[in-house]
């Protein structure tokens, strides 16, 4: 069945006088993998439900519009093979943190994505990664190990040992801020708080433990708010290049507010993978030089 791609409408931006500057895009390299073989035959999580029928070939014809908007915006799209009896494979944020051309592999907690682990790592050093670190700790990549401008943002509190952190910064040679999550919906750290650029992130509280949502409050005191209607349709699960944001198109009040602060919001429709947990960020692995 033939996919058909929606174009990609960017509205031009005009920025007031209170904008210290206009937000850039920069170009990005990405990593994803085709849902060929998605399904929800388990439940790790509570978005997953496996007496819900799934539609596969709509699974693909979304991930691959996604893939096409991310290459209508000036990014290069990497590819890697899916496996077969994998069906989360798709999550591509998951396999790995890649920073400074260097990655830290993930080594997942439930059995069902084990394989993903080494599948992914396998992937970097046939495409010429020397840098690569098979980890000793529990992580599910940038599900939770989010870099930010000059830090990692790091997610616990559901799959991640804390202990990955530490094992992931010292590996990455970034600073670490640990972020404890509470709410079983927000299971990894790329649902709860999306990175828009070096200095600025956009998350909801009630993801969060009292003493990380002070944290959060500390370092980033004009981050965007998400409501929690927005947050519960994986609203936050966005990736941003510095100027344009792709979220969920059913996350209106975030598009709203991010086009207020001088982000173009690119909405995209993924509800099939939203039934595993996932949205546009876990489906799309950042490959930083």
């Amino acid at each position: 069945m033939k996919a058909t791609t929606p174009m990609v409408s960017v509205t031009p931006m005009t920025v007031s006088a209170a904008d210290p500057a206009p937000r850039v895009a920069t170009n990005r390299r990405y990593l994803m993998c085709e849902p060929r073989h998605f399904a929800v035959t388990y439940a790790i999580n509570p978005w997953m439900d496996p007496s819900q029928p799934v539609d596969t070939e709509l699974a693909v014809r979304q991930w691959r519009a996604l893939a096409e908007t991310y290459r209508r915006l000036g990014n290069d799209v990497l590819e890697i093979e899916p496996i077969e009896g994998l069906p989360d494979m798709v999550f591509a944020a998951n396999g790995a943190t890649v920073a400074k051309g260097r990655v830290y592999g993930a080594k997942f907690r439930y059995a069902e994505r084990v394989p993903e682990g080494p599948a992914y790592l396998d992937w970097f050093r046939g495409a010429g990664y020397t840098e690569t670190h098979a980890a000793q700790f529990v992580n599910e990549g940038e599900g939770d190990l989010l870099v930010a401008g000059s830090r990692l943002l790091a997610g616990t509190g559901f799959r991640t040992d804390p202990a990955a952190h530490v094992e992931a910064g010292a590996f990455l040679g970034l600073p670490v801020v640990t972020l404890e999550l509470v709410d079983p919906r927000y299971y990894h750290l790329d649902t709860a708080l999306c990175v828009l650029g070096p200095d600025e992130i956009a998350y909801f509280p009630g993801a969060f433990s009292p003493a990380s949502q002070a944290v959060l409050r500390e370092l980033y005191p004009d981050a965007i708010i998400a409501t929690a209607a927005d947050a519960a349709v994986l609203g936050l699960n966005g990736v941003s290049d510095g100027f344009h944001v792709v979220l969920p198109i059913e996350a209106v009040a975030l598009a709203a507010t991010l086009l207020a602060r001088g982000y173009q919001p690119v909405p995209v429709s993924l509800s099939e993978l939203r039934k595993a947990g996932g949205g546009p960020k876990c489906c799309t692995l950042e490959l930083r030089s």
